[in-house]
């Protein structure tokens, strides 16, 4: 019975508890529509200012995308810089010169399981890009990229990823075993060495007027 009387109990006080906020929320919309009522030119300042406040934030992002689309299309790097990067902003760095080249999608993917892919880009011409990254703190003087890392994205390149462009691009160089098997791939694998990467990176030509014999354009350059 006590139980009983004790749940009881519990109930009414939450049904007053209740009752209670009821009427002091209907007290508050009271107040509110009788003080609108007062005062009619608040409801228009309040919409007057979110509005100017959501236009503020509208420009500030074009702003922001105007500067980013400025300093991309003046994206210049030094060798010496590259050399001085860690591996993953080494992939970061492949990736803004493709968006500097137009790429608008251009994403930096590297990681555990990235299947040989540490960049993939579409480029004005509607060609999927797929590119690896060996980086070499030591530049020209550090160990060779060897056919085992040019075989496995020969692999995956257009199967896994779909990509028309396969790129492998180093600071460094290339072992004798490695240039041959790209040979052997018939202009199928791209490779950018240090001269290549550095002519890409320190001028204003996109990497496809780099290479030789790149696919033809899926579409034709929009504008």
């Amino acid at each position: 019975m006590s139980r009983r009387r004790s749940r009881k109990a519990d109930s009414s006080e939450q049904l007053l508890l209740a009752l209670g906020a009821l009427v002091i929320a209907g007290c508050v919309i009271a107040a509110i529509v009788d003080f609108v009522r007062a005062h009619p030119w608040v409801p228009v300042v309040l919409v007057l200012v979110a509005g100017g406040a959501v236009a503020l934030w509208v420009v500030g992002r074009q702003q922001a995308a105007r500067w980013e689309r400025v300093r991309l299309q003046g994206l210049r790097y030094a060798l010496a810089q590259l050399d001085a990067l860690h591996h993953r902003q080494f992939e970061h760095a492949v990736r803004d010169l493709m968006q500097r080249d137009g790429c608008a999608d251009a994403v930096q993917v590297g990681g555990a399981g990235d299947n040989g892919a540490d960049v993939k880009a579409t480029d004005p011409y509607g060609r999927r890009w797929v590119i690896q990254c060996k980086h070499r703190k030591s530049g020209p003087a550090g160990a060779a990229v060897g056919s085992p890392d040019l075989q496995i994205l020969n692999g995956t390149g257009r199967p896994v990823h779909g990509g028309d462009v396969v790129v492998l691009v180093t600071n460094g160089r290339f072992s004798k075993p490695a240039l041959e098997f790209a040979r052997s791939q018939h202009l199928h694998l791209h490779l950018v060495d240090r001269t290549t990467l550095g002519t890409w990176a320190s001028g204003s030509k996109p990497l496809w007027e780099l290479l030789r014999a790149v696919p033809p354009p899926r579409r034709p350059l929009s504008g």
